[in-house]
Parts: C-alpha cells; sequence; structure tokens
C-alpha cells in the first residue's frame, strides 16, 4: 500500500510538472508588438486567431472595420484578430509603427493585437508568414490576406485579399473552429 501511494505521489507530481501544452511550433515565435516590446505568439496558443497583413493606403483598409467588428463579437469565446503591417505591396503601409498605431485607432477603433511592421513576401516574410505560407502553399498576394489557425495551431486555412472578414464563409469557419473546442462539434474536412 506503501509502495501505491508513493508511486501515486510520483505521477501526480511528473504530471503537474508538465504544465500546459506545448506550444506548437506555427505559433512558437517571438515577435515585437506596434509598440515595440517582444511578444511571445505562444500566448495564442488554445484561441483561435486570424492573421492578417495590414495596410493603411489600401483598397481593402476599410477591412479594419470587418476585423475588429469580428473581434468584438468572438473574442470573449476564444478568438483573436493579429495584425501584421506589411508594406511588401504598393508601398502601401510607409509609416513608421506609431504612425500606424494612431491611424488604426483613430480611424478604425483598432483594439485587437497590432504588431510592428513586418515583410510577408516570398523575399522577405517574418517566421510566422514563412510558416503558414509552407502550412497553406499560399502566400499573400496583396495586403489583407488571411489565414486562420485552429485553437491547436496545426491546421490553417487560407483567405485571399478579396474575402471580407464578415463574408459567410469567414464566419463560417470561425465559428466551426469556435465550436471545435467544446467537444460539441467534431471537426470534418467540410469545416476547413
Amino acid at each position: 500500500m506503501k509502495t501505491l501511494i508513493t508511486l501515486l505521489g510520483f505521477l501526480m507530481s511528473t504530471l503537474a510538472s508538465a504544465g500546459p501544452t506545448a506550444c506548437p511550433p506555427l505559433l512558437n515565435h517571438m515577435l515585437k508588438d506596434i509598440d515595440g516590446q517582444a511578444h511571445s505568439l505562444c500566448a495564442y496558443h488554445g484561441k483561435v486567431v486570424l492573421v492578417v497583413n495590414t495596410a493603411s493606403n489600401c483598397g481593402y483598409t476599410n477591412q479594419y472595420k470587418g476585423l475588429e467588428a469580428l473581434y468584438d463579437k468572438y473574442g470573449k469565446q476564444g478568438f483573436v484578430v493579429l495584425g501584421f503591417p506589411a508594406n511588401d505591396f504598393g508601398g502601401q503601409e510607409p509609416g513608421s509603427n506609431a504612425v500606424i498605431k494612431d491611424f488604426c485607432e483613430t480611424n478604425y477603433e483598432v483594439s485587437f493585437p497590432m504588431f510592428a511592421k513586418v515583410g510577408v513576401s516570398a523575399t522577405n516574410a517574418n517566421p510566422l508568414h514563412e510558416g503558414l505560407a509552407r502550412a497553406t502553399g499560399v502566400r499573400p498576394a496583396w495586403n489583407f490576406h488571411k489565414y486562420l489557425i485552429d485553437r491547436n495551431g496545426m491546421r490553417v486555412q487560407s483567405f485571399p485579399s478579396q474575402t471580407d472578414p464578415e463574408s459567410p464563409e469567414m464566419v463560417q469557419a470561425i465559428e466551426n473552429l469556435l465550436k471545435a473546442r467544446s467537444g460539441n462539434h467534431k471537426l470534418t474536412r467540410a469545416d476547413y
């Protein structure tokens, strides 16, 4: 009996020290936020994540409204939008991080996490976007390309710039991934 109690104690301490599930490789990166502070993307493990490369002077810039609406609607359910300003396409994000932050807050009341300006194209992609491109086989062709990552950080969907954030296709994909956590919905191929 004493051996059993000792064994149970050992197992419980081992499980307790194992900690939370390891960060998936796709999110295992440190990137600077819009204020220049290093931020681990592992903080978003367990959430449904929408990664968007943004630009202030683009025909799609108005999508900030839809992105903020999604964040407001689904944020408490475990959804987050991550904005990554990029000047890769048409030079449409020429400003500094401070200028970009002010633009987003003043014109679109953006409250979702914004990161420092990065590269997303094949020649200068940051590690996150490089991983997203490998996972989907699709690189951003323009500003406001979207990648939707499941809670486990293992499955990724790609949506082109012209896909409106509040489109039925995008909303359905987000809702399917949010339902998957509760166990009320088993993901099928059609959900991706």
